[in-house]
């Protein structure tokens, strides 16, 4: 952005040590503190991510007062549905315009926490369970937002994953797992969307506090990364601010009083804290006010114009609802039917989740407003929001309802009081009563539908009984309008899974190491999260992830790899055709596994390693195309301490979900850099292959052992012994071989009737 005509190191000069410190927290709850002697003007940050939340009257941070009216946007748990990286600009850039007008410089989100388990009370605020999906979606939501000169505030950094005790809990995992995982989604993030400001977790990780954790906000962040803006904490986040300052956050909010300022300018004073680090982050903050400040050139140029915010509204969670099961085309419903709507959210929609993000709508349309579109529909209440036990009247109104009708469409899902920052769930169930309501119907309608509104998986113990389930997420303000639009045909669903919905919650790979204890939630399930497990578990799902339907059909072929041997410095090109082989037009997400094939190193079955949205009409046929590099193919190697690649075959999958392959084709991929293993007599045999040396002396021990000779030599002269013989001969041999690999060069050493000694191996490998 460039800071425009500002000396901030002359500004810096200028200031005393008290003055630099008071920029080092909040004025109050929104806004950063002034320094009037020196010119810094104070700007403005709210909450989002999916919209803006401008509070003029009493201040929160957790959405109790009333803020100034915003379009709400599709929630992160539905935006990432799309798998539209384009949608979720124009979105970033609709929020901005709208930042503009209140005089908002930066907007808190988005959030690119991995959803760990579905219980997770603020999972609707977050994009994915993989880190790649969830690091593209977050990077386009920034470049969007900032694109009109507002800054973004990427969020909760790091391993936040629950809200059970979150300003205190220690989120134990190996180093592996946060690099491939958790902290993978905000790599991405960073170096991609470049986010004016990092917003730091409450949580401890492995022991540190994020807000003082100098590996994480400067090392890693700054320093690997090439983070260039600020990092504040959390509100309340700040555990001790002296050490918290000299591990890279720049700004404490809310406001403390002055209180952490002081400790700031006495430990400068005594001696205990460079100075130097206070200018430092004292000069990041000044860069980001003065770059960031709204200004009246900012309000000419980016005109907000709500009413067609509302609109991208509807078309926008339309394109995020993810047709799950549509037995016999129930959907689209033809306008001449006898339609029965049920459920309270039909007239009562919810739309976005509790907390923080919390906005006050500019306007609401529900499904209600929209029912005219089918002349003969009439509509039930059928159970209570606000409650979960049934209403014996309702369920009978209900039922009565869709025996008359041609077919029954129940509106179900989680209510607020659910579903909320602040607490996880308890269990994966819908409530009771709407529960008992879709069973019910569903014994006396053949034709059944529930469309779902709620920001993280469920369990469907009806789903063998009902035709269609449409799942519409938290989708912002016209989530009424667009479920109808998609329910009428006049929208084509073509949202897919962000997460994987299991059968029941016993099934998540977190489930006996979730919230954990209090103290500390250990990561035992290590980077096998999401579909990760379940693949590698070859267990089955109640949808997978990546998983959605469309009214129409596509059929994939042609695929096209650059190379299929190949070194990792390389870029590796993918391409195929996908063909709407339908009568409507539609979109769809298609997704690129890489599934390495070679083993050697613990990893799950495959990975996303790219998506792309493509709109076809009838018969109409487009390429696809994804480009692969070193970290496609890598993993985080903790002894070496950055990504390598096993040299060996990968799969690349084209597909239409994690488990709906369409195409595959194996490469073979080379690290360019050899990997230098310390080679010692009790390593694999394995190991020394890839060392020419060691090679070398492997082959000469292995020829010179008759147990492991046999096989070959069995196979190229054929065996004369009688039948059982041959047999004990074939299965020692098949024995030994299999041994081969793994056996350490000390045991093959004396199995060839010579002792290796470590002197003599370093000797031979010199």
């Amino acid at each position: 952005m460039g800071v425009k005509k500002v000396d901030i190191k002359k500004i810096i000069s200028q200031m005393s040590i008290e003055e630099k410190a008071s920029l080092c927290s909040g004025l109050n709850n929104w806004f950063t503190k002034p320094v009037e002697s020196a010119g810094v003007p104070s700007v403005m940050m709210t909450d989002g991510p999916h919209g803006l939340r401008k509070q003029s009257g009493s201040h929160d941070h957790l959405g109790v007062n009333l803020s100034e009216p915003a379009t709400c946007f599709p929630a992160g748990c539905a935006t990432a549905a799309s798998f539209d990286a384009e949608l979720l600009e124009e979105v970033g850039r609709a929020i901005g315009e709208e930042c503009i007008k209140e005089d908002v410089s930066i907007i808190l989100g988005p959030g690119a926490n991995i959803k760990r388990s579905p219980l997770c009370g603020r999972n609707f605020e977050y994009f994915s369970e993989d880190p790649y999906h969830a690091s593209k979606m977050a990077a386009s939501h920034i470049k969007g937002v900032q694109s009109t000169g507002v800054g973004t505030s990427l969020k909760h950094f790091a391993v936040n994953n629950q809200e059970a005790y979150r300003m205190t809990i220690d989120a134990v995992a190996d180093e592996r797992t946060l690099r491939e995982i958790y902290l993978a989604a905000f790599e991405g993030a960073v170096k991609e969307g470049k986010p004016a400001t990092v917003m730091c977790s409450y949580n401890r990780i492995n022991g540190e506090y994020a807000s003082e954790n100098e590996w994480l906000l400067t090392e890693l962040l700054r320093d690997e990364w090439g983070f260039e803006g600020f990092v504040m904490s959390d509100w309340g986040a700040v555990n001790d601010r002296v050490k918290g300052l000299a591990a890279g956050l720049d700004l404490e909010m809310p406001a403390s009083g002055g209180a952490n300022d002081a400790r700031i300018v006495e430990a400068i004073k005594s001696g205990t804290l460079d100075e130097a680090l206070l200018d430092k982050a004292v000069e990041r903050l000044l860069r980001a006010i003065y770059e960031l400040r709204v200004t009246p050139e900012m309000k000419k140029n980016h005109p907000c114009d709500m009413e067609a915010h509302d609109g991208a509204a509807r078309r926008v969670a339309a394109n995020c609802a993810v047709l799950l099961k549509n037995d016999s085309g129930l959907f689209p419903v033809s306008k001449d039917l006898k339609v029965a709507f049920v459920g309270e959210f039909f007239e009562k929609p919810r739309f976005q989740g509790g907390g923080s993000s919390h906005i006050n709508p500019y306007r609401v349309t529900s499904a209600l407003d929209c029912m005219g579109v089918f002349p003969n529909a009439r509509y039930a209440k059928g159970y209570k929001i606000n409650s979960d036990d049934t209403d014996d009247a309702l369920l009978a109104e209900a039922l009565k309802l869709a025996a008359e009708s041609d077919l029954c469409v129940i509106f179900a899902g989680l209510p607020d009081r659910i579903e909320s920052e602040g607490y996880d769930r308890k269990h994966m169930r819908l409530p009771e009563n709407q529960n008992r309501l879709i069973d019910e119907i569903s014994r006396i309608q053949p034709n059944a539908a529930v469309a779902l509104h709620n920001g993280s998986p469920v369990e469907m113990p009806w789903i063998e009984n009902v035709k269609t389930v449409l799942e519409a997420y938290l989708g912002g303000q016209a989530v009424g309008a667009a479920v109808m639009d998609i329910i009428s045909g006049a929208a084509n669903p073509c949202g897919k899974l962000p997460e994987t919905f299991p059968l029941r919650l016993q099934d998540n790979p977190s489930h006996i190491n979730f919230p954990g204890d209090g103290v500390k939630v250990e990561y035992r399930e290590g980077v096998f999260v999401g579909y990760r497990y379940y693949d590698a578990k070859e267990a089955e799902v109640l949808f997978p992830f990546g998983h959605g339907l469309s009214y129409t059909d596509f059929e994939y072929s042609n695929l096209n790899v650059s190379s299929d041997d190949v070194s990792d410095a390389e870029t590796v090109t993918v391409s195929a055709d996908i063909k709407n082989t339908g009568n409507l037009t539609g979109r769809e997400a298609v997704q690129l596994y890489v599934a390495p094939k070679t083993k050697g190193v613990l990893r799950p079955v495959k990975e996303l390693k790219g998506f792309v949205k493509v709109s076809l009409e009838p018969g109409e046929v487009k390429t696809v195309s994804f480009t692969l590099n070193k970290r496609s193919f890598a993993h985080y190697d903790t002894e070496l301490a950055d990504w390598r690649t096993v040299d060996g075959v990968y799969g690349l999958q084209i597909a239409a979900s994690s488990r709906d392959i369409r195409l595959e084709k194996d490469i073979v991929v080379h690290p360019a850099e050899p990997y230098n293993v310390e080679l010692t007599v009790n390593s694999p045999v394995a190991a020394f292959m890839s060392n020419e040396k060691g090679r070398a002396l492997a082959m000469q021990l292995l020829e010179g052992s008759p147990m492991f000779a046999r096989k070959e030599t069995e196979s190229n002269e054929g065996s004369k012994a009688d039948e059982n013989d041959g047999a004990a001969s074939d299965g020692l041999s098949d024995m030994f071989a299999a041994m081969a690999d793994e056996i350490p060069l000390r045991a093959l050493g004396m199995f060839s009737g010579r002792v290796i000694t470590q002197e003599e191996l370093d000797a031979a490998l010199r």
